[in-house]
């Protein structure tokens, strides 16, 4: 009899484990089977989309800015050239390499590791966005990274055009320089659409008008392999072509502006020549002056002697420097006294030289026995001291002197398109009382009389002052600005109309007072020996402002001319002063002299000075009137 052996316990369960494990893999399988249909077939464009999108790179195009010209729109002032630009993309840096990639970078560009290093610092190390490490790089320069480029991860470099200024002298403080955008413009202009990298203007009329300067840049997607390089056969290459800016046409007459910067030479001061009848600025010298060029290469050391220099090159003295007006105040009392009628023009004041009041000698600058008795047209003149100071004290008072100082536009940004303009200062007695917590004085009035004590205005603002006495009361916005023009067509797309600034309610009749008493400071007054010139009459005044120093004063004059004319557009206004650092202080007449003859003769500076005698003059020591 046979018997059925019973199959062990446990026998079985490799058959299941395998067949288990076939279940599973065949699962897996079909998963991933269906996974890479979906991604292959189904969702193949997408990811063919992506993998193509992760392998672009898109590069900006700078656009050029404008190019800006004088009002004869013949050469430019400032131009642009062909230069390079290198950056380098942290991100794309393999991990623990980049000091040797900054080093290897550093010395084929010819810069310290320290300024890369100063652009890139180790929070930047995973960015993704291209960081610029330096501008105005040679061709040559460009060809040794081309060259080495599989071995330079990251570095890239693009065409990007600088500025090239011509006339780099006397024009800086006009034109401006441009520079990288730093963190806290950007913070601010984002929204109008700047970026970062982007090139800004920092001074002049490069920042007044940047957004009609900078144009709108162009981009470039490309596709390139794992190291960077383009793939040339790519059909999905596309590009924008940048816009250039708009060119700019301003005010300025480049001859007129080369004689002034030549008048004034090196003296520290400032000159300011203007059109009234429009208020166009046709020249503005300030010195010292600063090459804008050195912002195309690495100003380093460069900058940083102009910043500590203690003559402040990068200050427009035109626009941002304010100073005693002296006696060319008396312009602003002269108007006074013949608008409020408080002194009668013909009555006379007796000079003697010296007046005392208080616990002090008022001296006027002609001593014993002084000017004699003097009505208002010959103190005018003479610049008489003695009698500005009795009339302002005892008949005009502080409060009117303010308010015509106020009508002339002192105390007030003048709105010329330029950035930085400052106000200057016209104290009253309420200002003292809360700065000083003292009283105002008749000495304060008297002082404020002759253009001393706390008044300050600006060479602009003076200026203004003469535009206003030609023009019978009314003042122009000074403007630098001419024309807006295509750069490709040149066509005028915008011109600058003349903008009224202010009108007098004062009767023209005392502006033609004014004017004939100005022209008396020249024909027989202060000014007769500097301005005796025969190519046109010249009606101004003189002015020595006080700095507190024994022998050394600001030479102030303001002036225009022709002085009588029925073509108010052929007239010209001239404001100058030289600051007391120089060694002849009393430079302003002869200066001014040298700038009317130029322009009214047709002469360059040295024909000018050579038919003026003006090159055999010796600096005169002294104070003048």
């Amino acid at each position: 009899m046979s018997s059925i052996s019973p199959v062990p316990e446990g026998e079985g369960r490799p058959e299941r484990r395998i067949n288990l494990l076939r279940i599973i893999f065949i699962a897996i399988f079909l998963t991933y089977s269906l996974r890479l249909f979906s991604m292959q077939v189904l969702s193949g464009e997408l990811y063919r989309s992506r993998a193509q999108n992760i392998a672009r790179r898109t590069t900006v195009i700078p656009a050029q800015r404008g190019e800006i010209y004088d009002r004869n729109f013949n050469l430019p002032l400032v131009l642009n050239t062909d230069s390079f630009a290198v950056s380098i993309t942290p991100a794309e840096v393999p991990s623990g390499t980049m000091p040797e990639l900054f080093d290897r970078v550093a010395s084929i560009l010819g810069i310290s590791r320290e300024q890369i290093e100063q652009k890139i610092p180790v929070q930047y190390y995973y960015l993704y966005q291209p960081v610029e490490i330096a501008v105005n790089v040679p061709f040559n320069t460009i060809a040794v990274l081309a060259e080495n480029v599989d071995t330079l991860p990251g570095v890239s470099w693009q065409s990007k055009p600088m500025r090239n200024y011509i006339d780099s002298e006397s024009l800086s403080h006009i034109i401006g320089y441009v520079g990288d955008i730093t963190l806290d413009e950007l913070t601010m202009l984002y929204n109008k659409g700047y970026q970062q990298g982007d090139m800004i203007g920092k001074a002049g009329i490069e920042r007044q008008y940047d957004e009609i300067l900078r144009g709108q840049e162009g981009w470039e997607t490309r596709t390139v392999d794992v190291r960077g390089r383009r793939v040339a056969a790519d059909q999905n290459n596309s590009r924008k072509a940048p816009v250039m800016g708009k060119n700019l046409v301003l005010t300025i007459d480049r001859p007129i502006q080369t004689l002034v910067e030549k008048a004034l030479g090196k003296r520290i001061g400032a000159v300011v020549v203007t059109r009234p009848a429009t208020g166009e600025i046709l020249a503005m010298v300030s010195y010292p002056w600063y090459d804008p060029n050195i912002f195309n290469r690495s100003p380093g050391a460069e900058y940083q002697a102009l910043i500590n220099d203690p003559n402040k090159p990068f200050l427009n003295r035109a626009i941002q420097s304010s100073y005693p007006p002296a006696s060319a105040f008396k312009i602003v009392m002269t108007t006074g006294i013949l608008a409020e009628n408080s002194f009668p023009p013909d009555q006379t004041v007796d000079c003697l030289g010296e007046l005392s009041y208080g616990d002090r000698l008022w001296r006027c600058h002609i001593r014993k026995p002084g000017h004699g008795r003097l009505n208002l047209h010959q103190a005018m003149a003479q610049s008489c001291d003695i009698y500005y100071w009795i009339v302002g004290r005892d008949y005009l008072g502080v409060e009117r002197i303010v308010s015509y100082a106020q009508e002339y536009g002192f105390g007030e940004t003048t709105g010329i398109d330029l950035p930085g303009e400052i106000a200057g200062f016209i104290p009253n007695p309420q200002w003292k009382d809360r700065r000083f917590h003292e009283r105002w004085l008749d000495g304060d009035t008297m002082n404020m009389s002759i253009g001393q004590g706390y008044t300050l205005v600006t060479p602009i603002q003076m200026a203004n002052m003469v535009a206003m006495v030609v023009n019978d009361g009314v003042i122009y916005e000074p403007h630098l600005l001419k024309e807006v023009r295509n750069p490709l067509t040149g066509a005028v797309e915008e011109s600058v109309t003349p903008r009224v600034l202010h009108k007098s309610d004062l009767s023209p009749d005392i502006f033609k007072t004014v004017r004939r008493d100005m022209r008396g400071v020249i024909s027989q007054g202060t000014a007769r020996f500097p301005l005796n010139i025969k190519s046109v009459e010249i009606a101004g005044k003189t002015g020595t402002g006080e700095v507190g120093l024994q022998d050394q004063w600001h030479s102030w004059f303001a002036a225009y001319a022709p002085y009588e004319t029925d073509n108010p557009e052929e007239q010209i206004v001239v404001s100058i002063i030289v600051e007391a650092v120089n060694q002849w202080e009393w430079w302003a007449p002869y200066a001014s002299a040298i700038i009317f003859q130029g322009i009214f003769a047709g002469e360059s500076y040295e024909e000018a000075v050579a038919s003026l005698g003006l090159q055999y003059i010796m600096p005169i020591h002294g104070r003048r009137e």
